[in-house]
């Protein structure tokens, strides 16, 4: 049983090294995760019933920024990775800068990588990287009406 814990890119490298070489089937996400809701709960779940532990890269807010606008995130990195951590599906999380979780998941080397269905295989960041040396792509069903966007323009609409 792996501790949940948030890594760095180097220390999520060494530590997935020594998970794969234990035999362990490695699987990883990425996302904002700002304002998570069921939308989230039931994905994260998804992927982790894939393999034996689930790695989840997170978004910066500066990343959050530069992807969603000026008033994203709504909730700061730390208080999105300490959330994360607290679901018990997520074993590990790993912030990142990057425009791409692309470095994150060369250092990681998942056997599987998951992404909503709302993203098209062809458009998965990574997808090659995991196809040069075996692993597989997985698409999970995109569940309608659960999305951070619709739920602040609900709220913003009050």
């Amino acid at each position: 049983m792996v501790e949940p814990a948030v890594y760095t890119t180097g220390t999520i490298e060494k530590a997935a090294r020594e998970w794969r070489q234990g035999g362990l089937v490695v699987v990883f996400t990425n996302g904002c995760f700002d304002l998570i809701h069921v939308g989230h709960v039931r994905y994260l779940k998804e992927a982790r019933r894939m393999g034996d532990l689930l790695v989840v890269g997170v978004n910066s807010d500066g990343s959050v920024r530069k992807l969603k606008g000026p008033d994203r995130p709504v909730m700061p990195l730390g208080e999105r990775l300490e959330i994360l951590l607290s679901l018990r599906w997520v074993d590990a999380v790993v912030p990142f800068d990057d425009p791409t979780p692309l470095e994150l998941i060369k250092a990681i080397r998942p056997h599987i990588l998951v992404k909503g269905g709302d993203w098209a295989p062809e458009k998965i960041v990574g997808r090659e990287v995991l196809e040069e040396y075996g692993g597989r792509t997985v698409n999970v069903p995109f569940h309608e009406g659960n999305s951070t966007t619709g739920i602040i323009r609900r709220i913003r609409s009050l």
